[in-house]
Parts: structure tokens; sequence; C-alpha cells
């Protein structure tokens, strides 16, 4: 059977996106496969297909938790029963049960965590898998070396023999790339690269000589212009002060950070989304796998700490093709704080000299988390590499690190330095060539953003009596 006879029976569509049909023909062939496409492009059809060719179960390996489930949820609502999370939201039963059964599944969503687990491995062993699955792949870069080093063992957690490998990501550089085929063990991948620029996503960025001119501005601009949109920032009071600030504007705005409640986020989330919220104020806990089509803002409060996170969060928007605008402010000393939060959960040597002074007395390191010598983050990756390499070699690994992050905000200054195109920057930055600058490119192009953004419907006039600097001083008063 024709793939477009199995696209159109299963899922009603006439015609493959872009790469999704070159993709799917290079799994049927038993080949490792990369593919760089971006959001909206359809991912998901790149396995689910292949799952219903081959006949046998795929295994997705996921980064969140919410991802996980939206991709399960999305799946059941085009009625695929034998689809399932294997994740903590289940409780030890279910756990259990899940692994217990299955074999009976056709689609196993799972993290790198859970995948490590010895039952799970054993389960698995067993099975005859159609394809494995890397989701947002460029997380085994860019979070496995310093933030959840479980994405560095996938390769090692894959069985010999094994079926093909398919590493799905939107936006990854050559070196990003280099590390999805070194860890994942591919055999000579097949690579698919779209282009990462979005043509329709126009760039544009704002000097201030303080932080409190920056927050003024950001208030006046979202009571001037409509949403939804999504304000990005470094810190989770940050998140919160800014968020208080929209809603006593009369803007409905929520804040959303890593340690919110997990049925906190899912709340905000989900009223985003439906169009309950117009603005949502994060920490780069937000977005991937969020679905919201109509975003028309991002504004980057704070400068992010690397390009690659920068291309990500401003991906978010414009996602249904409409024209959309993505803001990058810079005050003094922002620089500063990305290069801190960059490094801030890096082990030191301090901690390695720790580390193994526990183990030449026969302690166990973990003693270490129980005394509040360090974070759990930096623990988790301080034992990996401490079971990797020797002490020293370990305190050169995170030195490199500690350079390559100060570099890569420095990556991220340029755009705010530079006259230069941003949009031709950033595609040079992901190794690839601008072919053709969109009208109304990014500011250093001559964009006017009052062409492009949309006037807000209500908007509700601030109490003149009281400066921007009076109100803004009244709310973080009141927060410390």
């Amino acid at each position: 059977m024709q793939l477009e006879s199995i696209l159109q029976q299963r899922f009603g569509y006439s015609s493959f996106r872009p790469g999704q049909k070159e993709v799917i023909e290079q799994i049927l062939k038993g080949e490792d496969v990369i593919a760089l496409l971006p959001t909206g492009m359809g991912k998901s059809m790149c396995y689910q297909l292949p799952g219903y060719v081959l006949k046998k179960a795929v295994l997705v390996i996921s980064p969140l938790l919410s991802l996980m489930q939206d991709q399960v949820d999305q799946m059941k609502l085009f009625n695929e029963k034998r689809v399932v999370a294997l994740n903590s939201f289940l409780n030890v039963e279910e756990k259990k049960r899940v692994i217990n059964e299955l074999e009976q599944f056709r689609f196993i969503f799972i993290s790198p965590e859970m995948l490590v687990q010895p039952q799970v491995q054993q389960k698995l062993s067993r099975m005859e898998l159609a394809l494995i699955v890397v989701d947002e792949a460029h997380c085994i870069s860019q979070w496995g070396f310093d933030f959840r080093p479980d994405y560095l063992r996938i390769g090692e957690m894959l069985t010999t023999p094994r079926p093909p490998i398919l590493a799905l990501s939107a936006t990854a550089t050559n070196k990003v790339l280099e590390d999805i085929e070194h860890y994942l063990k591919m055999k000579e991948p097949y690579k698919y690269m779209h282009s990462v620029d979005r043509p329709n996503i126009h760039l544009s960025k704002m000097s201030f000589s303080n932080r409190d001119e920056k927050l003024q501005w950001i208030l006046q601009h979202i009571t001037e212009t409509a949403g939804p949109g999504i304000i990005y920032t470094q810190s989770r009071m940050k998140t919160q002060n800014i968020s208080e600030l929209l809603l006593q504007q009369g803007i409905s705005a929520a804040s959303y950070h890593g340690g919110m409640d997990y049925l906190d986020r899912q709340f905000v989330q989900q009223q985003f989304i439906e169009g309950t919220l117009d603005w949502i104020v994060a920490t780069n806990a937000f977005g991937m796998g969020i679905h919201k089509q109509d975003v028309r803002q991002v504004i980057h409060e704070s400068i992010p700490s690397n390009m690659a996170n920068y291309m990500q969060e401003i991906g978010r928007a414009g996602r249904d093709g409409q024209d959309a605008v993505a803001i990058l402010l810079y005050s003094e000393r922002d620089e500063e704080l990305a290069k801190f939060v960059g490094i801030d959960d890096l082990p030191t040597d301090y901690h390695v000299d720790i580390f193994e002074d526990y183990l030449k007395v026969g302690q166990a390191p973990t003693q270490m988390l129980d005394r509040g010598e360090i974070s759990e983050t930096a623990f988790r990756v301080l034992n990996y590499w401490m079971g990797q390499k020797q002490p020293n070699e370990v305190k050169q690994i995170f030195q490199n690190m500690k350079s390559e992050k100060m570099h890569s905000v420095e990556e991220v200054m340029k755009l705010i330095t530079s006259s230069a195109c941003m949009r031709e920057t950033l595609v040079n930055y992901f190794g690839q060539t601008l072919d053709e600058r969109p009208k109304q490119c990014c500011i250093n192009c001559g964009l006017q953003l009052e062409d492009l953004l949309k006037p807000r419907e209500i908007i509700i006039t601030p109490n003149v009596n009281m400066t921007w600097k009076d109100r803004i001083g009244n709310i973080l008063t009141k927060k410390s």
C-alpha cells in the first residue's frame, strides 16, 4: 500500500508536509534518521505512520511529562487506544501493571529517567520494537551534560540488535547534531535538515538604561497591543511580580515556572491555550509541547542564556502561519544575570573533592544532599560524571562547561549589539544559510513594529496620579 493511502485512511490527510515522507521512507528501510523539522511541521507523523506500517510497538523517549501526556491525549482523540505514557504520574500499582502489559501497546511514551530503570530495561529487552524515537533530541546535548544526565545514557540502554532510531528536533547546531549521533550510537543516520527560519516571526530588540525603564515599557506596551503573548524572564520571582503588575492594569495574565505545583502549571497552561489568559509570564520551563497556534508576541524581558533557547522560545509564536513578533529586551547587567543563571547549578571543584572524600571513608556521597552541601540537580550531574571519569578530569569537564556557557551568553549578546540582520545571525548560528529575507524582517532591516501589532481592544487607563515607577515600587515593596 502506498504511503499516501495510509496517510489518507488513517489520518485524513491527502498529502505529506515537507520532510515527512522522506523521513518515513528511510525508517521503513531500516535506517537511523535525524530529522530537523520546525514546530508545526508534523514531527509526530514521522513515527506514528511507521508504527501502523510495521505493526510493532514504537518506543518514544520524551523529555517532559506534560509533553508526553499531551501527545498521548492527542493520539487517543484519533481513536488510538493502544497508547500509554510510562512516567511518574502513575502510582506504584499502575506502573507495575503497565510494565507487565507493555507489549500490548502500539505506542509507548517514556522519559529518559524511566528508561534506565532495571525493570523497564528487562521488559523492553524481551520486546520486538518497530522504532525507537527520541523526541526533542536536542535535549541530549542541551540538557544531558549539565541538567539531566540520563539523556547521555539512552544509547547505552538500547539493546543490540535494535530497530531504527529516529531523533527529532526543531533546532540544532552542528555540535548538537554530532552529540545526538554519538550518544544515541546511530549508524550513519540519514539527515533531513529543514531551515530553522520562521519567516512569519519578525524580530526586534530594544535597549534600556536600567531595569525599571524596561519594566515600564513592558507594562505600557502590553496595555496598548494585542496578544496572546509570552514574556520570558530569568527568575521565578520576576514571573510573579510582572504578572501581578499586568493584572493590576486589567490584563489577563498569569505566571509560570518550574517551582509551581504540577497541577497549577497545567491549569495555567490550559487557560492560556483556551484563551482565558492573554499573557503568560514564564521562565524557560514554559513552552515545549504547548500547542497554541495564535501566539502573536514573544517578549524576552531579559536575554536568554543561549541562542538555542532563544530560537526555541520565539518559535512558540505564529504557529498558525500568521505574522508574529519576537522582541528581545536588554538593560545593563542582563548579561551578568544570564551568565549566573547558566552556571548556577554546575558542580564546583569543591563538590568534586567532597564527593571523593565520602568515597574514601566508605560513605555514600548522597550525604551531600542530606547535609545541604549541593543541589539535587548539581548532584545528579556530579554523580554521573564521577562514574565516568577521574576527579581531575571531572573538574576539567565542569570548567569547560562553565566556559561554554559564558560563551553562549556572549553569542546572544551579538544579537543585541550587532547591526547585522538578526534573522541571518540566527540562521547562521545553526549552520544554515538564509535564502531570502521576508518583508519586515527585523529591526536592523527596517522593521516597523506598529505595522504588525494590533491595538488591544480594551485598554484600562491607569491612575494618572500615580507614575509607573510608583506602581512598580508598590508591588515590589509588597513582595519583599
